[in-house]
């Protein structure tokens, strides 16, 4: 019992130091760390999803339901840069927490059925989709950080839960059809919070906020 106290106490200890830490950086630095992990994210949800597209037969992409199907699609974000600049910082890091916080199921959704994808590069596509997740969850951790730093506006959440299922097809086409449109989702849904990010360590910058 003592030595499950005194590790908790060291895990206590070692998350009040990294908050303590993270506390003493400026804000622009941690957006900038945010930003390339966020470029990251898109990055890879990309070639994934150009990887997936590149294989899925004509039948497929006709019954692939449309983006407005996204279990993210009912949340009212800035359709394009323009309309990201009108947003307030505060709000642009709670949309961006939001929709990081939609993917913490259907990513493990995507994970479990990488791992029996119809695929030619079935074991790619799993490890890459695992990738992803570590990103998610070291991106969210840091947002968490910016965002209690940044007021109560910030730390605010649009719950926007995933009613997709676990899963994704039976058959061989309806598995890679769902995998894909998943996939296409969060593609959507990284771009978005990349270019949320970006827009934030631009303002913080400073230093051209008229090429925002």
């Amino acid at each position: 019992m003592a030595e499950r106290r005194t590790s908790g106490s060291k895990f206590f200890m070692t998350v009040v130091l990294m908050v303590t830490m993270c506390s003493a950086i400026p804000i622009s630095d941690l957006l900038d760390r945010a930003s390339q992990r966020s470029d990251k994210m898109h990055s890879i949800s990309t070639l994934l999803n150009q990887e997936l597209d590149s294989h899925l037969l004509p039948i497929g992409r006709v019954t692939m339901p449309r983006p407005a199907s996204c279990h993210t699609s009912s949340l009212q974000t800035p359709n394009d840069k323009n309309q990201a600049l009108q947003e307030s910082e505060s709000d642009l890091m709670s949309l961006a927490r939001s929709l990081l916080q939609a993917w913490v199921d259907p990513l493990v959704v995507l994970s479990h059925t990488a791992s029996t994808l119809p695929h030619p590069a079935q074991s790619t596509i799993n490890n890459k989709i695992q990738e992803l997740q570590e990103h998610f969850k070291s991106l969210g951790d840091g947002l968490d950080i910016l965002s209690n730093r940044m007021g109560p506006t910030a730390q605010t959440i649009s719950f926007l839960p995933y009613r997709g299922g676990t899963d994704l097809g039976q058959d061989k086409i309806s598995k890679l059809v769902n995998f894909n449109f998943l996939l296409s989702c969060l593609r959507r849904d990284s771009h978005k919070i990349d270019s949320f990010l970006k827009v934030l360590r631009c303002r913080a910058a400073r230093t051209h906020p008229d090429l925002c």
